[in-house]
């Protein structure tokens, strides 16, 4: 590739914390269109709240995040709408309503913000569970499904408007480690596949060597970024030896 590649997410001076409490302070960092970007840390070192504010479900004390060029923090109205339809997110619990089937489940943002008519977003729903391998569970109850099977459910919801980019919040949370291995599959398959940027919080590090391209780990003592780059890479040769130890789950 020529040329360094283009930022889909820009972090900027960004400040983050509840009241009098400082999470974390002054951070930058980007993420490149197209790439698996991971969020690690200890617990406690702010990486869900980090997600949050990157969504835009919080205001930050100070800085901004850029979104294809534009502040998901300073928009409002209609622009602000616009930049919340550039993504789509999953969250820990995969969020599906138990009185929905799958399907109706998966199609609820076209119900929301599209004039479509119902067949073509049955169509669109169905696709897309096609696509995370669920089709044959469209009529199921998410109480019906498996944890996976609720994760790429979610997954699906998450990409039923084809957005750039999808922000996962611990995916492999209460998974067994075949189901997890699998997830990271399907996640892979879609950055690959469709050239969706996936920005993901996790703990699990064999899901960070098997799909993320690149990492950060938040340091909760400076209240800052410890490291960054390839996980193989920093495993090895971060600077800091905790940063190794805790990506190698070596006591200290």
């Amino acid at each position: 590739m020529n040329g360094a590649p283009h930022s889909l997410i820009e972090v900027r001076d960004l400040t983050i914390g509840y009241g009098d409490r400082l999470v974390l302070e002054g951070i930058n960092f980007d993420v490149r269109r197209g790439e698996v970007f991971a969020i690690l840390g200890v617990s406690g070192s702010g990486k869900s709240t980090l997600l949050k504010h990157m969504i835009g479900l919080y205001q930050p004390i100070r800085g901004d995040v850029v979104i294809s060029g534009a502040s998901i923090v300073h928009a409002e109205g209609d622009e602000r709408l616009r930049i919340l339809r550039k993504f789509g997110v999953l969250y820990q619990g995969g969020a599906l309503f138990g009185s929905l089937t799958t399907v109706e489940n998966v199609r609820l943002p076209l119900d929301e913000f599209t004039d479509l008519p119902e067949v073509a977003k049955d169509l669109i729903a169905l696709s897309k569970l096609r696509l995370v391998g669920l089709e044959s569970a469209a009529t199921k109850l998410p109480a019906d499904l498996s944890g996976g099977m609720q994760k790429r459910a979610g997954i699906a919801r998450a990409i039923v408007m084809d957005p750039c980019l999808l922000f996962l919040d611990e995916p492999s949370a209460g998974l067994d480690p075949i189901t997890s291995a699998g997830l990271d599959a399907l996640i892979r398959e879609l950055a690959r596949g469709l050239g969706i940027t996936f920005v993901m919080v996790t703990h699990e590090l064999a899901s960070i060597y098997s799909v993320a391209d690149r990492i950060v780990v938040l340091d909760p003592k400076t209240r800052g970024i410890a490291a960054e780059g390839v996980p193989s890479w920093l495993r090895e040769n971060a600077n800091q030896p905790w940063v190794r130890q805790f990506l190698k789950r070596e006591a200290a």
